[in-house]
């Protein structure tokens, strides 16, 4: 390995790249770009889906469409924006000061955080990734992730061997007061408790690996399953409902009724008694209702020239981007009253100038049919399990408050998106 230092940065820089392309997914999913990403990533994912031991790398591990319900979620929802904000300003400091450094001469990189960490760049490109993994938590990104470190981890490791033979015992001193990524203190605590497993070096290498996907993707597989015991889903018959808002939890009874009454008089003729449903609830300008079906131009946020606008948005607003509707985001970057741009494309066409937008109590219920397995038997979060086909077969818009419905629309068996998997929470 030691003989073959390009070998081995070609594939740590390929292994990096390889994660923020995947984790910048959601970045070129809103611009413009995003049918050539699909062009060419399609294929992958369908790959994936189409393989009961891989389907779930395409799935996510923390809400995204659906705002956190509980403040746990919520709370690792701001860590992600931190981390991601952070990551990029302190990567982007040591990085300066490295080059720099090399322009100017000044040897080994030993001031700010490089007093008490050797590599501060990894770490910081690390915490950069976790907030990236956050903000678009699908499980490809982690497993990607995991890949990063790893490569972080021998790519250190070759370039402390490199810096031992070109500066000798100046290096060797620092390496003996510093950590390689945490503090020296902090790393030494560590080292007690898995220096049973790294004793030999060659097992070493094969156990490290191990421990960080485990690390990495058991957390992943652990924050899912609290994502989907936090949410509020309520179950009649064949039809299950979740709220996209938290505060809709109180106006889930009424819609669930609404809907299967509905389909029992035959004002929502897509939903059939013999069929399993899901039905997500949210407002009717609802910005994110793309990735679920596809109910309008107004909703294919990579036809928008707002991508920049909507990606800051998603960094420093965590919870309140995924209220804004599209003609919201739209007034502000223009510059004009958001309230009237709203009623003006009012999605459910209601012209009252009274009416205030955010007390609307208006929603739009998308509902998807599930493919089950012979004799399953489905409800609640059996319903987002990845062995499961969720198909768009329309959307009721009705106001919560009285049941009454206003219309039933049915949609092509696909989201805005076409086939790429999409957030199903």
């Amino acid at each position: 390995m030691n003989d073959h230092p390009v070998a081995k940065r070609i594939a740590a820089v390929s292994g990096i790249l390889f994660f923020f392309v995947m984790a910048f997914e959601v970045m070129i999913m809103i611009s413009p770009f995003a049918f050539f990403f699909y062009s060419v990533f399609s294929p992958v994912f369908n790959f994936l889906g189409q393989h009961a031991a891989t389907r779930w790398l395409t799935m996510f591990f923390l809400p995204h469409m659906i705002l956190p319900p509980t403040l746990f979620l919520k709370a690792v929802r701001i860590a992600g924006s931190v981390f991601f904000v952070a990551g990029f300003l302190g990567f982007t400091l040591c990085a300066l000061q490295v080059y720099l450094g090399k322009i100017c001469g000044w040897g080994i990189a030993s001031k700010g955080l490089y007093q008490k960490i050797r590599h501060p760049q990894y770490l910081l490109l690390g915490i950069w990734g976790l907030g990236m993994a956050v903000l678009w938590p699908r499980f490809i990104v982690l497993a990607s992730l995991s890949l990063m470190f790893i490569l972080y981890y021998f790519l250190a490791k070759d370039e402390e061997r490199r810096m031992l033979g070109q500066y000798g015992d100046s290096y060797r001193e620092y390496l003996g007061r510093t950590g390689m990524f945490f503090p020296r203190a902090i790393e030494q605590h560590w080292q007690k408790l898995v220096s049973p497993l790294t004793r030999s070096n060659s097992f070493k290498y094969i156990t490290i690996p191990l421990m960080i996907v485990v690390l990495v993707m058991g957390s992943g597989l652990a924050l899912r399953q609290v994502t989907l015991r936090s949410l509020p889903f309520m179950s009649q018959d064949n039809l299950t409902v979740v709220p996209i808002l938290p505060e809709d939890r109180g106006v889930s009874g009424e819609v669930l009724k609404a809907v299967l009454t509905g389909a029992e008089t035959g004002e929502v003729p897509f939903v059939r008694a013999d069929k399993v449903y899901l039905g997500y609830i949210m407002p009717p300008d609802y910005i994110m209702q793309g990735m679920i079906a596809d109910t309008g131009g107004h909703f294919h946020l990579f036809k928008k020239h707002h991508t920049l606008a909507l990606i800051t948005d998603w960094v420093f607003h965590p919870f309140e981007h995924l209220r804004r509707s599209p003609m919201a985001c739209m007034a502000a970057e223009h510059q004009v009253d958001p309230a009237v741009a709203r009623r003006r494309h009012c999605p459910v066409e209601i012209s009252e100038p009274e009416m205030q937008c955010d007390s609307c109590a208006y929603r739009r219920v998308i509902l998807l049919e599930i493919e089950p397995s012979p004799g399953q038997e489905l409800s609640g979060e059996r319903l987002l399990a990845g062995n499961l086909t969720r198909t768009p077969v329309g959307f009721v818009d009705l106001d919560a408050d009285t049941g009454r419905l206003l219309r039933a629309t049915k949609v092509a068996k696909s989201h805005a998106w076409k086939d790429v998997p999409t957030p199903e929470i």
